[in-house]
């Protein structure tokens, strides 16, 4: 019998989150009183502009031509015009800036062309807690992670510092995620300063994952790690790359379209490998993309939405739950032990089985390292639908774990 070779690094690709979950529930029968809401996954609701769908239909012509990977000129000025008025940078659109069909796609390619799987214990580093797709990319470039904890005593703040000098040794590519995905927490100027002195003395590559930078609660918005670069003197962005998507700031996910923007000499091989990836972005996506990045009214139209609704959500669910309101992003971190529950996974499955809400549980965004899962006993929940339906989400929480503790 001939046998059919297969990458042997799939064989490293653990479930994603949402499939775990999937396999919790099996068996599960949810309280038919109520309607089923979910809290689970990320995906945001709020409605899409109207003048990104106008300009989608009016250049449907564009579908009759092979895009260019680079994408048109006139997208990457877009692009360019919004780090601008958004962090006051000057960024060559020419050389410095690239599409990329959403962030988990360019996270994933980014990686490929960064890392050199065939050099011996090659690291890459990520959050824990972290978004799935930094662990995959790395096994898949031939790397291995290393789940760097964060502290819930500083604001889920990752701790650099608890990195031995023989990991920083061989990390090629760390990936950041500011403001992260699931704590909402956002990195200040003296944590960019470390991580840009440590890849000067180590040469790694910093990936800035920065999707929910346009979703945030306080009066300031969140720094970005161009902009820290260039605060710091550093405006040729040696070794960094920051990702940003229309997803989450104007509510397109099923466009699939973003941008990565840093580094030249980094852009350059990443466009050459994206070239032969097949990774162009429709140039009918591309139109709609320049209209979401010239307007920044919709943008303050969706914050608002969410700083509205985590207003009347997060007073309801801290009063049961160890839970603040975030920084920024659009998800509540929250730790179950309030509620009489050590297990994450448990606190899921109860209250989906008494009334029909789904959360994520926290130690599936995590992985177990240095014998602890960061995640375990916290639970994270996707405040992407309209205020009433989060709001009786949170309403039924709250009446759950009143009545568990009777």
């Amino acid at each position: 019998m001939i046998i059919q070779p297969m990458n042997p690094l799939l064989s490293k690709l653990q479930p994603y989150p949402f499939e775990r979950l999937k396999q919790l529930f099996a068996g599960v029968t949810p309280n038919p009183n109520y309607r089923p809401i979910s809290l689970g996954i990320g995906e945001p609701k709020h409605a899409t502009p109207q003048l990104i769908t106008d300009a989608l239909i009016a250049h449907m012509q564009g579908l009759s031509v092979y895009p260019p990977t680079a994408g048109e000129p006139a997208l990457r000025e877009a692009a360019a015009g919004w780090l601008n008025r958004r962090y006051g940078l000057k960024v060559d659109p020419a050389t410095q800036i690239l599409p990329v069909n959403g962030s988990r796609e360019a996270l994933f390619a980014l990686t490929q062309t960064v890392v050199d799987g065939s050099q011996a214990g090659a690291y890459v580093l990520c959050p824990n807690p972290f978004y799935q797709i930094y662990e995959g990319a790395a096994f898949l470039a031939g790397a291995t992670p290393y789940y760097v904890p964060s502290d819930p005593a500083r604001n889920f703040a990752v701790d650099w510092d608890s990195v031995p000098e023989a990991v920083w040794q061989r990390t090629q590519l760390i990936f950041v995620c500011s403001p992260g995905n699931p704590t909402g927490a956002v990195m200040q100027l003296d944590e960019w300063r470390k991580l840009f002195e440590l890849s000067d003395r180590y040469g790694f590559v910093v990936a800035s994952d920065e999707c929910y930078s346009e979703i945030y609660f306080r009066d300031e918005p969140p720094l970005g790690g161009l902009e820290a670069a260039a605060k710091l003197g550093r405006t040729d962005f040696k070794n960094l790359i920051a990702l940003t998507s229309l997803s989450k700031r104007s509510n397109v996910p099923g466009m699939r379209s973003g941008f990565v923007a840093g580094d030249a000499k980094l852009i350059k091989p990443f466009l050459l490998y994206r070239t032969y990836h097949g990774s162009a972005m429709s140039t009918v996506v591309q139109a709609a993309s320049i209209a979401a990045w010239n307007d920044e009214q919709h943008v303050i139209d969706n914050r608002n939405q969410y700083r509205a609704k985590f207003a009347q959500v997060t007073p309801v669910l801290s009063a049961v739950l160890d839970v603040d309101l975030p920084d920024a992003a659009f998800y509540l971190w929250a730790g179950v032990a309030p509620a009489g529950y050590t297990s994450d996974t448990d606190f899921a499955r109860d209250l989906l089985a008494q009334y029909n809400v789904t959360v994520l549980p926290g130690s599936y965004l995590a992985r177990e390292a240095q014998g602890v899962n960061p995640g375990a006993g916290r639970i994270r929940m996707a405040l992407v639908a309209e205020t009433s339906e989060c709001l009786e989400a949170a309403q039924r929480i709250a009446e759950f774990i009143n009545h568990s503790k009777t």
